[in-house]
């Protein structure tokens, strides 16, 4: 076998490189539906449409905080897709009329995004639609967002937040936000 060396060698490296960058920028769409995923959509957006809210920012909360792993649980007893707590899957399958709720049914992936979608609409009628309260408030409670809101060391105008001072809520809704427009730019067209 002959050896390939000097000028030769370094372009056929070269071309093989430019061909790898070209498969990979012509497929990054494709890269990114993979990381980027949209599964449970019949459940989505059937709820998000009957809970007039953006489907997209539903997925990107999905993702954020299950990775769309319908049995996930958090240390807090989270549960499913949207990790909804105990507490908030009686109140709102309360709220929606479940019959014969249990709170195991929130690993049901339909039941958890009915939930989890009611419960976004919910806070968006709490936070005038501003959609970044909402994220916050998904994750650290309506209750605190609210406090933080009357607080002028996290919130100057009272009606938006300058500052989240639970480090893992302002890490979950940069995370939702990015995520939302990730969904949004890759999958709008196509829904």
């Amino acid at each position: 076998m002959k050896k390939i060396g000097g000028r030769t060698g370094h372009i056929l490296v070269f071309t093989a490189v430019l061909l790898v960058i070209s498969i990979i920028i012509n497929n990054s769409t494709t890269v990114l539906k993979v990381i980027y995923p949209i599964k449970y959509k019949e459940y989505v957006f059937k709820h998000s449409q009957k809970n007039n809210i953006d489907p997209y920012l539903v997925f990107a909360i999905i993702k954020t905080e299950s990775n769309f792993n319908p049995k996930a649980q958090s240390r807090k007893n989270a549960k499913g897709l949207m990790q909804i707590t105990d507490e908030t899957g009686k109140w709102a399958a309360n709220k929606n009329k479940l019959e014969n709720f249990k709170t195991e049914d929130l690993y049901n992936p339909e039941i958890n995004i009915l939930l989890g979608c009611w419960y976004i609409h919910w806070l968006m009628q709490q936070f005038n639609n501003d959609t970044d309260l909402v994220i916050a408030a998904y994750n650290g409670g309506n209750g605190n967002v609210n406090e933080w809101l009357k607080d002028k060391k996290f919130s100057s105008s009272g009606t938006s937040l300058e500052k989240i001072p639970f480090k893992e809520t302002d890490n979950f809704v940069k995370k939702v936000k990015k995520y939302h427009d990730v969904y949004k730019g890759l999958y709008v067209k196509e829904f």
